[in-house]
């Protein structure tokens, strides 16, 4: 029997080396839960004991779906890394209120903060403030403009202009000429504005004959659907509908199937995935949106605080580019056959099993 607990220790302290060396913390610790003790799992974790550090999350639409995802991610890094956060802000994208939500968050001496710099002037100071605190802040979903001198420590999210870039390619492929709509919910906010500005100059340097019009939506699902129905109802003849944020991708796909406009040549698209808008590109209402990961901006966002305070700042912080991807009626199927936290549909934890050739 002596020699048996022996040579299972040896076999859990062969495992715990091996997963250390070249597995992440996250999947050691499960592999080890299963197969050591939880002092033993315990053991294995590299960090010390330390304090629940919060990081309060600033956000400018703190009520809006395409954040449900973000959120889970959020609480996912927090369990893991023994943390807690605060999700806080604007449900109507008022940078006042931002500001003073971050200026509370100064005030509270939080651990970390994460805002989206959707204003180009109006983070600058409440950060340095919380700097100068000692409190490390991070931009998610939106940074500041290129060349600026907003000192947060590094962005976690998509890069903007290049996604615009990309969408407004993709658009003079689809449509030859005539009148092409680009919504966009709040214009000037620094997290869609470089989008429509990337597609605007994608589109021009095209040459086609496209009429690209910027119209405002609104910060609210309603009010972005009502505005999209009436803009079309003005302009029948468009050819194109396309749009910058979740909630008017959404509105476009609505307005496009009760009109039926795919079938009349009217092409669609633009960006991230609430479940309406994925139904839709399945049925070919759509043609495209653009998958921008919000899990991720709350996970790695989570991550880079947790290291950067474990390591008592001398880690870190990076970018972290969330990445672009294209869901198509031909890539559509995963988003429809799951119903996960990753992309919001789901409470529950899970690991989603997968299998055959991965697709670029």
């Amino acid at each position: 029997m002596a020699h048996e607990r022996e040579d299972k220790e040896e076999e859990v302290q062969g495992m715990r080396r091996g997963l250390l060396q070249g597995a992440g913390l996250a999947t050691a610790l499960a592999l080890l839960g299963a197969a050591a003790t939880p002092a033993q799992a315990a053991e294995a974790n590299p960090f010390p004991g330390h304090k629940r550090w919060k990081v309060v999350f600033v956000n400018h639409v703190t009520t809006n779906p395409f954040f449900v995802p973000t959120q889970y991610g959020i609480q996912d890094a927090a369990a893991m890394f023994g943390m807690d956060y605060q999700w806080t802000g604007s449900a109507n994208a008022d940078v006042a209120e931002m500001v003073n939500a971050l200026n509370a968050a100064v005030a509270a001496k939080a651990d970390a903060i994460a805002v989206p710099i959707v204003d180009p002037k109006a983070f600058d100071k409440p950060i340095q403030n919380a700097l100068d605190a000692g409190i490390p802040v991070f931009a998610y979903n939106a940074d500041a403009p290129a060349g600026t001198t907003n000192p947060r420590l590094a962005y976690i999210g998509q890069d903007l202009y290049l996604s615009g870039y990309q969408m407004g390619e993709r658009i003079a492929r689809l449509v030859d000429s005539g009148l092409v709509a680009l919504f966009i919910a709040t214009p000037g906010q620094l997290n869609i504005q470089p989008r429509l500005d990337g597609a605007m100059a994608a589109i021009k340097k095209s040459g086609k004959n496209i009429d690209a019009q910027m119209i405002a939506t609104g910060a609210t699902v309603n009010e972005e659907l009502s505005k999209i129905k009436s803009f079309y109802l003005g302009h029948q003849d468009l050819k194109g509908m396309f749009a910058v944020d979740a909630g008017s991708t959404q509105g476009v796909a609505e307005v496009m199937k009760e009109s039926n406009l795919q079938s009349k040549g009217v092409h669609g698209g633009g960006f991230d995935l609430l479940p309406r808008t994925v139904e839709l590109i399945h049925e070919g209402v759509l043609d495209f949106t653009i998958d921008q990961q919000p899990y991720v901006q709350g996970f790695y966002t989570m991550m880079e605080a947790f290291v950067f305070l474990a390591s008592g700042g001398l880690v870190g912080p990076a970018n972290i580019n969330t990445g672009l991807k294209f869901v198509t009626k031909g890539t559509v199927d995963p988003y429809l056959n799951t119903s996960t936290r990753y992309e919001g549909k789901s409470t529950k934890p899970q690991i989603v099993p997968r299998s055959g050739a991965i697709k670029a």
